[in-house]
């Protein structure tokens, strides 16, 4: 069976290699291109791909963590495999907990990326050893503490709010909003409004 795919990175040049390497495999078919995340949801709900295969940095609107939550929640859904140069941790449990299927870094040999896609494709995890290790210490790290006012603000994040609502929910300036926002990104190792909300109601902090 042949797994289709659809390529996600916001470089023509990387999409063009990349397509370029799958297309000399039979047990792969390139489906389409996408240079940014909300385009690759897009497309996923027009082509059907069995595998998106993305970048975790797209670039202006969403990121790749972004797109992949997206994408798992359309139906059907397809696998998410995760190929960038960021091995970062936050990035690896972030694309992992978001419903990525995999993880690969572009360094990887050709080969491997295609194996990667038709393991994605049948339903398998696609993680090197080292990388499920650290997914699994990063699983297993103790819960960050936030303050009870970060709590508040998160959960005021959750409902939409902007941060402007937010301040006037508290009474407190934007600023002091702004600046609890900061900590809770670092706290849990975030970059994004969504991926806090969605990582803070994962690990029941909200």
């Amino acid at each position: 069976m042949t797994a289709t795919v659809l390529l996600v990175d916001d470089h023509p040049v990387v999409r063009s290699g990349l397509r370029a390497v799958l297309v000399a495999d039979p047990s792969v078919q390139v489906v389409g291109e996408a240079g940014t995340g909300e385009d690759a949801v897009r497309l996923t709900g027009e082509l059907r791909p069995d595998v998106v295969l993305c970048d975790l940095r797209l670039g202006e609107g969403m990121t790749g963590i972004e797109a992949t939550e997206a994408l798992r929640r359309l139906d059907p859904a397809p696998a998410v495999l995760i190929l960038t140069t960021f091995d970062r941790d936050a990035e690896l449990l972030g694309a992992i907990t978001a419903g990525a299927a995999g993880y690969l870094l572009k360094d990887v040999p050709p080969e491997q990326i295609v194996d990667g896609i038709v393991r994605a494709a049948a339903g398998q995890t696609v993680l090197a050893p080292e990388l499920a290790t650290r997914v699994l210490q990063g699983m297993r790290a103790p819960l960050p503490r936030l303050t009870d006012r970060e709590v508040e603000v998160l959960r005021l994040l959750a409902t939409g709010a902007t941060n402007r609502e937010i301040a006037r929910e508290l009474f407190v300036t934007e600023a002091t909003v702004k600046s609890h926002l900061v900590h809770v990104f670092t706290k849990l190792g975030v970059d994004s409004r969504s991926r806090a909300v969605h990582l803070a109601q994962q690990r029941g902090l909200i």
